[in-house]
């Protein structure tokens, strides 16, 4: 069962991590036609449209990998004091009367304006001859399908808490602390003993944020 959950966890990652090229994409676009419009006098109508389909696939695509990594925003105020079997329980009746209700729709709805576009060769209509809108509108149910495929995972991360009284582990993109050693190691602009220092001092502060979160854990399993 962890496996089968790490599986999908992983190509939830991939798929966020392949869509998050589109950041540099975007810039570039955003940067030409900044140049175009104000330098040149030559602004494109076309890069304006496909800017806003970038951005429109980039977080859609995006959806499976932040639900993978649990950072969907949440009231955590109540929700981070509640014991895990409380969690899974209320997450699980969230999950099944809203999330799966939802994003079933979604995949259906976007697979039938995907089609119905796909049929009429269909064009933005801002500008003559526009940029098409078919593949864009294809993404709409390929994301769904990620976002509800990632969504069944977590519902079995629920079930397999409620037996076990604590979460099943999930699949960790690089954290904070790892981005840190990172610049420090590679960073040319600081000494070796200021770099060991910087390196010591996150290592302190991430082990302390551990250590009350375990506290936290042990106080709500009392």
């Amino acid at each position: 069962m962890n496996k089968f959950m790490l599986s999908v966890d992983e190509i939830s990652t991939f798929v966020g991590k392949a869509a998050a090229w589109l950041i540099i994409i975007l810039m570039l676009m955003v940067c030409t036609d900044v140049v175009r419009r104000y330098a040149l006098n030559a602004p494109s109508a076309w890069i304006g449209e496909l800017s806003v389909m970038a951005y429109g696939t980039l977080f859609m695509m995006c959806g499976a990998y932040t639900l993978a990594q649990n950072g969907h925003v949440r009231g955590d105020f109540l929700y981070g004091s509640m014991k895990p079997r409380t969690q899974a329980t209320l997450d699980l009746i969230l999950y099944i009367t809203f999330f799966l209700p939802g994003i079933t729709a979604l995949v259906y709805a976007g697979y039938t304006y995907a089609g119905e576009s796909w049929r009429i060769g269909e064009h933005t209509t801002l500008i003559a001859n526009g940029p098409p809108l078919y593949p864009f509108k294809t993404i709409i149910p390929v994301a769904g399908a990620f976002v509800l495929l990632q969504g069944f995972v977590e519902i079995l991360r629920c079930i397999v808490c409620l037996q076990t009284g604590e979460w099943p582990p999930r699949l960790k993109d690089a954290a904070e602390i790892d981005v840190i050693e990172q610049q420090l190691a590679a960073s040319t602009h600081v000494d070796e003993e200021a770099r060991q220092m910087g390196m010591k001092n996150a290592k302190a502060i991430d082990e302390a944020a551990h250590h009350r979160i375990g506290q936290t854990k042990e106080i709500n399993h009392e």
